[in-house]
């Protein structure tokens, strides 16, 4: 039985972005063309939708380059980005996710309810989400912009510093609590999405502005794509009492399938078994409840475990979850259920 499911987060449309002018499409149409996921194998694998990241790219260099640098590792954060080459690389996958939508590949959904439309229809349901706010000035005209588009998720940092706050480093052995908080636009912007609906995504922030946007924020507190920092101690992953805030507010974690936030040690290695997935929704579960545990793959966008290999082998982990004993309930709420009941809480 394939169970469907929405996952919190993919970088499939930088994928596509980077393929040559004119393929964009038909990759994701057809398929064929590496990655975690692409229409066909979205469809095998039960996908009934997701959040499709826009992440701004570094200006020079490329991304695996930025992560896997020795002044990463050490705690550096990359060079911010400035607004232009951020609007630049932005409007580029905005504009590649609305192709995708005429050409009848997925339906751009605002609300709960044209989640539920797009399903009824057999299309795939994309909540348009920005990863690092750099494409958005500090008037908030580029906000106003892309929510017209249909955007409805924002996470405020990747990990590094913008105009409006300060994400953590990919380093492993340290937790959260570098750098100062949220600047006075980063409040500003947190008070602004919550007027218009916007969902605030806390993977990457930092503790300090972790504690600003609990602090503002009228929303539930999510983090898309993050996991146990108890069990994996890298930067990217959730301590004890962020995790006790996100449960306060009624608020999310979704699993990030990223070998180097799953493994004790922090290295991204493929070969990291599924046993370790399964503990992390175990330690999750125990923290927030059952309402409060989805999925956030990160695939297209990190090395991913084996015996996952991309958006088909999801079935694989919800066949370990129920082998382990959760009913088929609680699997159901993790696949797409939690998702649904958030996004109608947030968005409409």
């Amino acid at each position: 039985m394939i169970i469907p499911f929405l996952d919190g987060h993919n970088d499939t449309l930088l994928r596509l972005l980077e393929l040559p002018a004119g393929t964009q499409e038909t990759a994701f149409l057809e398929g064929g063309r590496g990655g975690h996921i692409d229409l066909p194998r979205a469809r095998a694998g039960g996908m009934a939708g997701g959040f499709f990241a826009m992440f701004p790219p570094p200006a020079r260099g490329n991304l695996t380059a930025a992560v896997g640098s020795a002044a990463a590792s050490d705690g550096k954060l990359p060079e911010q980005l400035g607004l232009a080459e951020a609007q630049l690389s932005t409007n580029g996958m905005t504009s590649l996710l609305l192709r995708l939508e005429r050409l009848g590949a997925l339906a751009i959904c605002r609300t709960k309810a044209e989640i539920d439309a797009a399903q009824a229809a057999g299309k795939l349901a994309a909540i348009m989400h920005i990863e690092g706010a750099e494409a958005i000035d500090t008037e908030f005209r580029a906000l106003d912009v892309l929510y017209a588009a249909g955007l409805r998720s924002v996470g405020i940092t990747w990990s590094r510093q913008n105009a409006f706050g300060t994400g953590v480093p990919f380093q492993h052995g340290v937790d959260p609590d570098i750098g100062a908080g949220l600047s006075e636009a980063g409040k500003e912007l947190v008070r602004v999405c919550n007027r218009m609906g916007i969902m605030i995504d806390l993977s990457h922030l930092n503790a300090a502005g972790f504690r600003d946007v609990a602090a503002i924020s009228s929303h539930p507190l999510v983090a898309t794509h993050s996991n146990m920092h108890a069990i994996c101690p890298h930067a990217r992953n959730l301590v004890d009492w962020q995790l006790a805030a996100i449960a306060e507010s009624g608020g999310m974690v979704g699993l990030n399938f990223a070998t180097g936030f799953l493994r004790p040690d922090g290295k991204f290695v493929a070969d990291t078994p599924m046993e370790l997935l399964v503990r992390h929704i175990d330690g999750l579960v125990d923290a927030l409840g059952e309402d409060g545990v989805a999925l956030g793959s990160d695939f297209d966008g990190a090395m991913v475990p084996g015996v996952i290999g991309d958006v088909t082998g999801v079935q694989g982990l919800f066949g370990a979850l129920l082998e382990k004993g959760y009913g088929a309930e609680l699997v159901g709420k993790i696949a797409m259920g939690n998702w649904l009941r958030m996004v109608e809480r947030v968005m409409g």
